[in-house]
């Protein structure tokens, strides 16, 4: 499943994108709530789990401004405050379940599992950002309706930056989704594999789609 995880506790994120992810699930974490609903209503996702309390907007508001906009993603709401009447406040913005924190992480993969069977996958068949397409059944790429040669990698490496076009991507978050790597190696591998992918992308055209983001990624936009 495609998961969007918004929560500014550093640690509470890494646990659950690292439980999640060895769970073969691609997990997508936001600090804060006004680039969490964003995301939210932008980015096709099985999945949303938000922390209650975040900088900017919070995740009720957050979850209320998917409703609004007819959209019936899944919400998992993590918060510190679990009496009744914040469980049914949680529940009645349109929330689908609400765990207090602190939570067991076993708990929490069982629900968003268990969220995740109640609706049909939101993954596509085709990708496309600019002029260029990705086939997801073949494992096709093309830019301007030429035939873009990758390896197995590469696509999974275009892929992931295509899904989150216009954010930036950060090394670790590409070593885990691509190589599923959930320490940091010291290795360039990331940028070696980015800079083949640039020559393979870009280098016939004039207009490039993949940019630096010095000393953070990548960024994939026109």
């Amino acid at each position: 499943m495609k998961v969007l995880l918004i929560e500014d506790d550093a640690r509470i994120a890494e646990e659950v994108v690292q439980a999640l992810g060895s769970r073969g699930h691609l997990v997508s974490h936001i600090l804060d709530g006004d680039r969490g609903r964003e995301a939210a209503l932008s980015t096709p996702i099985d999945v949303l789990i938000t922390d209650r309390m975040l900088p900017g907007q919070d995740g009720l508001e957050i979850v209320r401004a998917l409703r609004d906009a007819g959209r019936t993603t899944p919400v998992l709401v993590l918060s510190a405050l679990d009496s009744v009447d914040e469980r049914v406040r949680g529940l009645r913005a349109g929330s689908d379940d609400y765990l207090g924190k602190p939570f067991a992480i076993e708990e929490l993969i069982a629900r968003v599992e268990s969220l995740g069977r109640r609706s049909p996958p939101a993954s596509e068949t085709s990708l496309k950002v600019e002029d260029l397409e990705l086939n997801l059944l073949a494992r096709e790429a093309r830019r301007a309706g030429r035939d873009i040669e990758l390896t197995a990698r590469e696509f999974r490496l275009l892929e992931c930056l295509v899904r989150h076009a216009g954010q930036v991507v950060t090394r670790a978050m590409l070593l885990k989704n691509v190589w599923d790597i959930h320490y940091d190696p010291q290795t360039n591998v990331v940028d070696v594999h980015v800079s083949r992918l640039r020559q393979a992308v870009d280098k016939e055209f004039e207009k490039p789609l993949i940019h630096t983001v010095r000393g953070v990624g990548y960024s994939l936009h026109g």
